[in-house]
């Protein structure tokens, strides 16, 4: 009864089990406490191949298929084969065309939950992603990751006709017309 009260949840979209350090909340208990060795640092799950160490077992399962090659779930459609069936699940959706996740603001549709969930931010205004340096905030994680580039100074962009290099693939772009014209 337990594991389909658990599932039921999936449906739901109830998570019972809040974490006390940040606003993520889980479906399960055991979710909770291998989240919460993200805030305490603690890595007891040790890589035998390289210096990699992870929170939980299945992390390091997973991060051994690297080493090793292995994907066990293959899609039939194509050649692309996965490390786990919920990405396999996931990626069917890109035959199917398939979108379960609607917008009802604006119609738009997603694959992803998450993506959803960042959609959903552009109606509400949330920005949940704050700079440390300055006032501005985010509604995207990767938003909040380009604009830390401007701070740090980090061009990871290089021209290669030129010395010039760009914290954004886009102004790379729009720099190389000059060279192509």
């Amino acid at each position: 009864i337990g594991s389909l009260k658990s599932h039921m949840r999936i449906h739901t979209g109830e998570r019972p089990y809040q974490c006390s350090q940040c606003d993520k909340a889980f479906t399960q208990s055991g979710h909770l406490v291998d989240h919460m060795l993200t805030h305490t640092g603690e890595k007891p799950f040790e890589c035998v191949h390289c210096d990699k160490a992870f929170t939980t077992k299945s992390f390091l399962k997973f991060h051994i298929m690297d080493h090793t090659g292995e994907r066990p779930f293959q899609c039939s459609q194509c050649d692309k084969a996965f490390v786990k069936s919920s990405f396999l699940k996931a990626h069917m959706q890109v035959h199917t065309g398939e979108k379960p996740f609607q917008c009802c603001q604006c119609d738009k549709g997603f694959t992803k939950r998450s993506s959803f969930q960042a959609h959903m931010r552009i109606h509400n205004g949330e920005r949940p992603h704050k700079c440390s340096q300055c006032e501005k905030a985010f509604s995207r994680k990767d938003d909040l990751k380009k604009h830390m580039m401007y701070h740090s100074g980090e061009r990871p962009y290089q021209c290669n006709q030129c010395d010039k290099s760009f914290s954004d693939n886009s102004a790379l772009v729009k720099h190389m017309l000059i060279h192509t014209g």
